[in-house]
């Protein structure tokens, strides 16, 4: 098991493809989504994820503030699915908010979080600050964390 946070630059061709395809296999084929999933973020981003067995397990994205939104933020979070169930989502959540306060100082995270996960974010400190609405098909809120 390794945890690994990288730019987008200091990915090689194999992870930058194998963090791709995660997506892809999760937001775009499993939930049916078809969306533009290249969205000219990544580039900015920091890459979080963890590898098992040379594998993608778990994946976020995290975005300095005044990317795609004023404050910090974190996105495209997903576990595999084969992977799923072992705690690894709030694990790599949780890696991610400590990374952006400690290393970006960011007072406020937010995430546009799917809503039937809106448990899961406020059990690691995000609160709603929005209602529903739906974006590529699938209900989602806003969500800040604002340094527990």
């Amino acid at each position: 098991m390794e945890w690994i946070i990288k730019s987008f630059s200091d990915l090689s061709t194999q992870e930058l493809y194998a963090l791709l395809k995660a997506r892809v296999d999760v937001f775009v084929v499993e939930q049916e989504c078809p969306y533009p999933e290249l969205d000219n973020y990544d580039q900015q981003a920091m890459h979080y994820f963890l590898k098992v067995n040379n594998e993608i397990a778990a994946n976020v994205r995290i975005l300095p503030a005044g990317s795609k939104f004023e404050d910090v933020s974190i996105g495209r979070v997903l576990v595999t699915e084969k992977f799923r169930g072992n705690g690894y989502a709030k694990q790599l959540m949780k890696r991610s908010i400590e990374f952006a306060a400690a290393e970006w100082n960011a007072p406020k995270i937010q995430i546009q979080g799917q809503e039937y996960l809106k448990k899961f974010y406020r059990e690691l400190g995000f609160k709603q600050v929005s209602a529903s609405y739906l974006e590529d098909g699938i209900p989602h809120i806003d969500m800040n964390w604002e340094g527990n």
